[in-house]
């Protein structure tokens, strides 16, 4: 039984060890979780998380429960099959795919998710940032899996629907990161449903005129409303070995234009960089490589969540995980058995 004190870091702790318990058959207590938080304990989107691996995994709990700032994880075995749930609001449905995704390829048979939620929510990672970045990344790894949306569900609405199938993964291997290549292109989409169409306009043009994004690398994307109005500007950046992408999300009180300045900035300092991975997928990558073993990938800063991660990944796993500075904005991250 494995003690580990949440108050090091947010939800992304309790998922991380909810996935390494299924997988290690390690049970831990976590206790102050998100303590310095400004609403401590788990919210419904951790909540779901929790309650998703304990139906996978047969586990015992205790301390599931809105706002409990303690929680006993006892994993059981996992049983791969056909999965629906349900966050019950905008809390992240995505956020639950990464938590269940780990135990799942280990089984033998595959597993269908039904995921209903927000599929594109702020501080968490977009059903599209999914499909377009981390699925292709942990392929490389030598994991399987999909995802397809058939209604998106944005914050603070919600209601959205998300179809995952997770394939057995015969065996992990190795992979490096460590060289982007050069330039093929950006793009950008505006996805609106229930809104005007020239909020997304407005968006698009600021792209345009930061990052001197052609006007036949932009569209509008209206899609049909999901719980309640809602916007999502995306951008693509792909280069030879690597794409990412950066979301930026509408807000009541906020300009079209200001989320698309957010959204500039954000991906500046990653083109800006030479590295490889992006801020959020650095730190999303270390589970994936640190259960096959080994693995190493540039990024152009060490977050929180990434150190946080990397100390807890170490508590269940026979891994070292350490990082270099190359260069200013060039960081090199590796993961060693």
């Amino acid at each position: 039984m494995i003690e580990i004190d949440g108050s090091a870091g947010g939800g992304q702790l309790l998922r991380t060890a909810l996935s390494l318990s299924l997988c290690t058959g390690t049970g831990f207590t976590m206790t102050k979780i998100r303590a310095k938080r400004s609403k401590p304990g788990l919210m419904r989107q951790h909540l779901t998380a929790v309650n998703a691996a304990a139906k996978i995994g047969n586990a015992f709990v205790e301390g599931a429960e809105l706002g409990a700032t303690t929680l006993r994880f006892e994993p059981g075995v996992v049983t791969p099959g056909d999965y629906r749930f349900a966050t019950g609001s905008a809390g992240s449905a995505m956020l639950v795919l990464q938590t269940v995704l780990p135990p799942l390829w280990q089984c033998d048979r595959p597993s269908t998710l039904r995921l209903e939620g927000g599929t594109h929510n702020p501080m968490a990672p977009s059903a599209d940032f999914l499909v377009e970045t981390f699925l292709p990344a942990v392929a490389k790894i030598g994991i399987e899996a999909s995802l397809r949306i058939e209604r998106p569900g944005f914050f603070p609405a919600g209601g959205g629907i998300a179809h995952a199938v997770v394939q057995p993964a015969q065996a992990l291997r190795h992979a490096e990161f460590l060289d982007r290549g050069e330039r093929r292109g950006m793009s950008a989409t505006a996805m609106l449903s229930g809104l005007p169409n020239n909020i997304g306009e407005r968006e698009l043009d600021v792209l345009m005129r930061r990052l001197h994004l052609p006007r036949e690398a932009r569209r509008v994307h209206e899609v049909t409303p999901s719980s309640g109005p809602g916007n999502v500007l995306l951008l693509r950046v792909e280069h030879d070995s690597h794409a990412e992408l950066f979301t930026g999300h509408g807000e009541r009180g906020v300009t079209a234009e200001r989320v698309a300045e957010r959204l500039c900035e954000e991906a500046g300092h990653y083109l800006r960089s030479t590295a490889c991975v992006g801020e959020h997928l650095s730190d999303q990558l270390l589970l994936p490589m640190a259960l096959a073993g080994g693995g190493a990938f540039t990024t152009h800063l060490i977050s929180d969540h990434l150190s946080s991660n990397a100390r807890l990944i170490e508590k269940f796993l026979p891994v070292e995980i350490d990082w270099t500075e190359l260069a200013p904005q060039l960081w090199q991250v590796r993961i060693a058995s």
